[in-house]
């Protein structure tokens, strides 16, 4: 297709720089800072002067603390609410929603500046992937779009969560004239109603050769909900007519698929990899999450897809870029943002010509968006240095959950996890630290997808493997917490991911966490099969 060419063509010279530079990281890094600060200094929210324009690495690293979102909130939200002046001179071009595990929406200011930082790490690993799998080129591809709950919508129908949006406006177009699925299916009045489109317009496609989402639950989600909907979309697809879908969205043409339909209408609904490599034969490329808590449901994703290659993503936060898949490597996004590394141990914060192999360390963004020094809760290793630059891989998320005074982090509760008896139909979903595990105490709750499982007995293996850690085993000693409950049903991954949604988080970016914290009151059948001491099973 033209498209690719252009495509492949306006990303070649990005692509060049990222590569012919590596030798030159810590110079790219510097000049990086000294145009971020000449952005930053401008804005009138930094009239006081505690930040210059030309301050080195080195004094800004002295002066400027270490930041979350809760240090940016207030000017934010002052910013988007009242059209106050925004964290640097670079105009925004729009706000985008994003949320943590237990956190409200958050919402980061796309700047132009920080826009462009984006498309240096998007340019490289566009290229890389024609390079790669030189099949892409002979179809269309579908980006995801991430969309936000129903009840947002009205207040930010501008602000649609697209990739194609991370690139610039000139590549945004050639991309487009890729996409198998339009824009407009991210304006429909409810996420039901974006979903069902996609779903359309992909079975429809039988040309389609690249799958790119975020989390792979988010694409097996999909795969579940065309079966659900099969006989629907076939009428669709068979007519060419909406019906009760996509009311009000204009310019929502909808595709017809004679052959779609029919495979629709002949299929039982089953998942398997023989109906999708029916439906989608040209289909080579799935790029998604496959690290840490992510990698089952990834295996998963792929065995219903195995006509396809898969591809990890690089770590993309919607706070900015870490890493991009790169000549087989999850390499450093070196060009786009400011990074530092800070050793969560001992607090110490490394320039990333500093980094060494073996070093595990959270990043810390400082972007054109205007967040400086922000730290992502996120957990890397670095594997190996390329020509200079770090290639580093995502081990989790680097916080703790301490809820009497056990501080568990991520990796334990995985080391843990790896020793138990799992039968081949179970599928750990996540580990939740409550605030009332059964017998009125706080406690975890392991979450497991699948059946055949001897609930008690996993539960008791998992509560001694943590009794390793002294910080739990002490908590355990003392009665503060209660015993690990173990909790297994056929669709648990869909319960977390609804969890996980009614506490605010953005559709398709949820990522698969193998430990978190659940606060406040627990949702009734998860209650329920909590305070059922010895339970097997749930079959609520």
């Amino acid at each position: 297709m033209l498209g690719h060419q252009l495509l492949k063509l306006a990303t070649w010279p990005g692509e060049r720089r990222f590569a012919h530079s590596r030798e030159n990281m810590e110079q790219v890094q510097r000049h990086n800072l000294a145009a971020l600060l000449k952005q930053v200094c401008a804005s009138a929210r930094h009239a006081d002067g505690a930040l210059q324009a030309d301050m080195s690495w080195e004094q800004f690293a002295a002066r400027q603390p270490v930041t979350d979102y809760d240090h940016w909130r207030e000017a934010i939200e002052h910013s988007r609410l009242q059209g106050g002046p925004g964290l640097t001179a670079s105009p925004v071009s729009r706000y985008q929603p994003t949320s943590g595990s237990t956190s409200a929406i958050k919402w980061v200011p796309y700047t132009r500046q920080f826009l462009a930082e984006l498309d240096n790490a998007i340019s490289p690993w566009v290229v890389d992937l024609y390079r790669q799998f030189p099949g892409l080129k002979r179809g269309r591809h579908y980006w995801s779009m991430s969309w936000v709950p129903t009840a947002l919508r009205e207040s930010m129908s501008d602000e649609i969560n697209d990739d194609l949006q991370l690139m610039s406006l000139g590549k945004r177009l050639l991309a487009g004239a890729t996409q198998s699925v339009p824009q407009e299916v991210s304006l429909a009045r409810t996420s039901d109603d974006s979903l069902f489109s996609t779903l359309a317009y992909l079975a429809a496609d039988e040309s389609l050769s690249m799958m790119s989402i975020w989390s792979p639950t988010f694409g097996l989600g999909m795969l579940k909900a065309m079966a659900q909907w099969r006989e629907e979309l076939a009428e669709v697809l068979a007519t060419g007519k909406w019906g009760t879908r996509m009311l009000g969205v204009e310019g929502a043409g909808c595709p017809v698929s004679h052959r779609a339909a029919s495979l629709l209408r002949q299929w039982d609904g089953r998942l398997g990899a023989d109906f999708f490599m029916a439906l989608w034969p040209r289909l080579a490329l799935v790029s998604a999450w496959d690290t840490a808590a992510s990698a089952p449901w990834a295996r998963q994703l792929h065995g219903l897809l195995p006509q396809a290659a898969f591809q990890g993503k690089g770590l993309w936060a919607t706070e900015g870029v870490v890493t991009i898949p790169y000549q087989g490597q999850h390499t450093l996004a070196y060009r786009s943002h400011v990074y530092e590394f800070q050793d969560p141990e001992d607090g110490c914060i490394y320039a990333p010509w500093e980094l060494e192999p073996g070093q595990q360390v959270m990043p810390l963004l400082s972007t054109g968006s205007g967040l400086l020094r922000y730290r992502l809760k996120d957990l890397v290793k670095v594997e190996a240095l390329s020509q200079g630059v770090p290639v580093l891989t995502f081990l989790g998320r680097a916080g703790t959950t301490d809820l009497v005074g056990e501080k568990l982090t991520a990796p334990v509760v995985e080391s843990a996890i790896a020793g138990l008896a799992l039968p081949p139909t179970a599928t750990p979903v996540c580990t939740v630290g409550v605030e009332d595990a059964g017998e009125g105490k706080p406690g975890y709750l392991l979450l497991l997808e699948g059946y055949g499982c001897d609930g008690p007995t996993l539960a008791r293996q998992l509560d001694a493997a943590l009794q390793e850690h002294f910080h739990y085993q002490l908590a355990r000693n003392l009665g503060q917490l209660a015993p690990v409950r173990c909790i297994v049903h056929a669709n648990m991954r869909e319960r977390y991911l609804h969890q996980c949604r009614q506490r605010g988080m953005i559709e398709g970016n949820i990522k698969m966490e193998s430990l978190q914290h659940w606060p406040g009151a627990l949702p009734l059948w998860l209650a329920r099969a909590a305070s059922e001491s010895g339970a097997e099973q749930e079959t609520v």
